[in-house]
């Protein structure tokens, strides 16, 4: 009867993994395994129990690094991300005390804030993405990145 419902469990889990992709829930699938094939031999709910968190957490502590590792490999990033580190021209005077300021970035226009917070930046100045937050680019002038 133990094996019915460990071989359920697998089930579930391997469908959310395919649903999601996320490489949550595989893990646990293979926990589920190992408990069914105990349950095959043994009849203790408990020792299933046991093998089925033991083998789960072995496998998501010492296989997950690696798999993330190799299935992130060709990881496109996204939009914002490519961003960082890019030139773009300022086209508004970039103020933090006064919320100002506006940069030519790959084409769009982003609102812009300064590093540092002290720094006034005029248009026409070439600035250095450091960072995105919401939907604002933080940049600083090219010559102090230098």
């Amino acid at each position: 009867m133990n094996s019915i419902f460990w071989l359920g469990a697998m089930a579930v889990m391997l469908v959310i993994e395919a649903v999601t992709l996320g490489l949550t829930t595989i893990w646990f699938a293979g926990g589920a395994l190992a408990a069914f094939l105990i349950s095959l031999a043994v009849d203790n709910i408990l020792i299933e129990f046991i093998v089925f968190f033991a083998v789960s957490l072995l496998l998501l502590f010492y296989t997950r690094p690696l798999a993330a590792k190799y299935f992130n490999k060709g990881r496109v990033r996204t939009n914002y991300e490519s961003y960082i580190g890019q030139e773009a021209k300022v086209t508004e005077k970039i103020d933090n005390f006064n919320a100002t300021g506006a940069v030519l970035l790959d084409g769009k226009e982003w609102t812009a804030r300064a590093e540092d917070d002290r720094c006034v930046i005029e248009p026409g100045k070439r600035v250095v993405v450091k960072r995105i937050e919401g939907v604002k680019a933080i940049v600083a002038e090219e010559s102090e990145v230098l």
